[in-house]
């Protein structure tokens, strides 16, 4: 009590029991005792569901009673907390006349005490007359059989009072249950804290477990970040997502309760209560990670199915995807930031007692639905309509195009990969949806059922009528915690193979990559002869390898391939003037020019040929035409018809030490890999293929376009 001890006595009543239904009740009260009713009802005209708590707020009027300010204010306080109890279905309430009299007569006493006349005691809401208080009809009421009107009950649904234990401060904008300035229970309404602490220690686990998964994939992309390109990138995207996540579900573990919950203050007669709104500064802050990292997480997984339709369906090579990727960021992170903002403009934290963190759609059921199942549901419809679609295109270039025996078993490893990975990625999140609308389907039940259940030790009205009593099981919310940290639990399988274990080892031991080049993907390297790099002139600048060159020869997303000539092999490779005197050229769109300059001293040379790749090197191909072949941005170089004029002529032959090789005899075969041009050509012409040479180089062209783009998906 925080008055003084000897006023305690005052207002102390005794405890009424708390009721499921309108009734009359004996008068408790200590103040209107000896008047001529001796009945009331709860709640009362100023909404007071029980006598105890009327007894309270008539507390500040005591010292105006006891000083006799009025003769009235007696009778008029007693009338608004404890009406007389009459037919159900009508009130009386007190004139006018009475309430004016007592507030004019107690104004100067209660200004002494510093008090104000409260307004839901105005005298305008009373009705209009001068008669005493209880009236004659209420009297002729209650005192024809005052023991059948003490018993007389007429039931009757109060709905939710928000008990004085659960109650906040009002401009915290606290809500529950309808109710404003009020909390939930604090650490969980519905489990008692040896369940809490058990599911705790699960959720801890399983946040350690994910965390170590989800970093070991950052990691191993750190080490090589030329491995995980377009379309696997957003891969590595996603796990950087689910670090955070778990990161904060291991705060909250090792946190408890202490972030999520409001503490007790028993001096105020209050319990610990769930928090709200953004008022605490390390919930707020969980919230905002928490939720911003899960969307995102799941926007980055829809944006890795649109990488892998745009490889299989349009056929874009992995340089035109990644000229998609500031897109694809401002989708990943603008649309999660949109929405934590709007949360945070609403006031719509909540923290959780169970995991100890803070999140949105614990006890707003529309948040639930509007900010966690609406985005949820619509990222999975569509990541499984791109993925399916893909993998339908995957299998028909599979079924249709006839590739080698190699590069189909490549495929299919490709494809079998995209399925397991959706198939672990896909089944924790449905049962996180599951969850989800089960909870936002049975919320009411489950709120119903613990009114009922602690109406009576919070003193206030009970249910009238409940018609499905469900209580929600601990392992339903386990189960969603712990399903929300394996979804990115998945990222590990895509990054776990011989090679990641290679390049660990290589890391710990201390072995740097001599070349940040892509191993899964077919290259273009130089290995110059030994004898030319002695004979190389100082100021030549060294030829680096290439990155790569588009997959496709048609594609307009591809990068550009170009083909220079230089006419003498001893001449450096002159950069173009708005390049860096660098071994390494910046993405652009220059490509070698055609140098006509004969060399100096009129002597002609061998033709050398240089390949200049968008955003990579120029490199000699002279030494590998084999392997600058392969690629499809090179097939111009079969095709190419120099200018006579600026052609040289060949060059003497020198006279190898070794002897000629042996003549292969009339009629014999020669061996495979053996001749001059591709493959498919040479078959033709020993079948016997009349076709002109252009309609050859065209069906070459085909067939390794059609083997370029199983290696573009693949990543091989």
């Amino acid at each position: 009590c925080e008055i003084p001890p000897n006023e305690c006595s005052i207002i102390q009543t005794e405890r009424a029991e708390s009721h499921d239904e309108f009734s009359c009740e004996p008068i408790g009260l200590r103040m209107c005792q000896d008047l001529p009713y001796n009945t009331t009802f709860m709640p009362n005209l100023l909404n007071h569901y029980d006598q105890q708590t009327a007894a309270l707020a008539m507390e500040p009027f005591h010292p105006m009673v006891n000083l006799q300010c009025s003769p009235d204010m007696r009778m008029f306080l007693c009338a608004l907390y404890a009406p007389v109890c009459t037919e159900y279905g009508r009130v009386s309430l007190p004139c006018r006349g009475l309430c004016r009299r007592s507030q004019s007569d107690c104004r100067g006493l209660m200004e002494m005490f510093g008090l104000a006349w409260p307004d839901e005691m105005d005298c305008s809401r009373f009705p209009e007359c001068e008669e005493a208080y209880p009236r004659q009809e209420d009297l002729l009421t209650t005192s024809d059989d005052a023991a059948d009107q003490a018993s007389m009950t007429v039931q009757r649904d109060y709905g939710f009072w928000c008990p004085r234990e659960l109650k906040v401060d009002p401009e915290l904008g606290y809500s529950f249950l309808g109710r404003r300035d009020c909390s939930a229970p604090c650490p969980s309404m519905f489990f008692s804290r040896q369940e809490l602490s058990a599911a705790r220690y699960a959720i801890g686990g399983v946040s350690i477990v994910c965390l170590s998964a989800t970093l070991f994939t950052f990691l191993t992309f750190l080490i090589d970040v030329t491995r995980f390109r377009y379309p696997e990138r957003p891969i590595i995207f996603y796990a950087v997502c689910y670090v955070m996540v778990s990161l904060v579900f291991f705060l909250g573990f090792l946190l408890e309760d202490r972030v999520a919950c409001n503490a007790a203050s028993p001096a105020h007669f209050r319990a610990a209560t769930i928090t709200q709104g953004s008022h605490n500064k390390i919930c707020t802050l969980f919230f905002m990670v928490l939720y911003f990292f899960t969307m995102a997480g799941n926007v980055w997984w829809v944006i890795l199915t649109v990488t892998w339709f745009l490889a299989a369906v349009p056929k874009w090579g992995s340089e035109a995807i990644e000229k998609k990727a500031l897109l694809f960021h401002a989708c990943a992170w603008g649309l999660p930031g949109a929405l934590t903002v709007t949360l945070l403009a609403l006031n719509k934290i909540e923290g959780d007692g169970v995991s100890g963190v803070c999140f949105v759609g614990l006890y707003d059921v529309d948040a639930l639905r509007w900010f966690v199942l609406a985005p949820l549901c619509l990222n999975v419809a569509v990541g499984v309509s791109l993925l399916l679609v893909g993998i339908v295109a995957l299998n028909r270039v599979r079924m249709e195009i006839p590739l080698e025996k190699e590069n189909q078993t490549k495929l299919v490893k490709f494809m079998i990969r995209i399925g397991v990975f959706s198939v672990l990625y896909l089944v924790p999140l449905l049962t996180v949806i599951g969850c989800h609308l089960y909870e936002h389907a049975y919320r009411r039940a489950w709120e119903t059922t613990w009114v009922r259940r602690r109406c009576r030790s919070y003193h206030i009205p009970c249910p009238y009528k409940v018609e499905d009593s469900h209580e929600p099981a601990l392992v339903l919310f386990l189960i969603k915690y712990l399903m929300m940290l394996v979804v990115g639990v998945p990222s590990v399988f895509w990054v776990g193979s011989k090679k990641t274990c290679f390049e660990w080892a290589s890391f710990l031991h201390g072995n740097k990559r001599k070349d940040g080049v892509n191993e899964s993907r077919q290259v273009l390297q130089e290995q110059p002869d030994l004898a030319q790099s002695l004979l190389r002139d100082p100021n030549t600048p060294i030829i680096r390898k290439s990155r790569g060159t588009s997959t496709q020869g048609t594609s307009t997303h591809a990068s550009s391939t170009q083909l220079a000539v230089l006419d003498d092999p001893d001449e450096p490779i002159r950069p173009h003037p708005s390049l860096p005197a660098s071994s390494r050229s910046k993405p652009s769109s220059l490509h070698s020019k055609r140098l006509t300059t004969p060399p100096p001293g009129g002597v002609t040379s061998p033709l050398r040929l240089s390949v200049c790749v968008k955003e990579t090197f120029c490199c000699d191909i002279t030494s590998f035409p084999s392997q600058a072949r392969r690629r499809g941005g090179l097939q111009r170089l079969r095709g190419a018809q120099l200018p006579r004029q600026h052609a040289p002529p060949r060059p003497p032959a020198v006279h190898s030490q070794q002897p000629p090789p042996a003549r292969r005899p009339i009629g014999a075969r020669q061996p495979a890999g053996r001749g001059r041009g591709p493959a498919p050509a040479r078959h033709a012409r020993r079948r016997g293929d009349r076709r002109p040479a252009g309609q050859r180089r065209q069906r070459d062209q085909r067939l390794r376009r059609r083997q370029d783009v199983t290696e573009d998906v693949t990543g091989s």
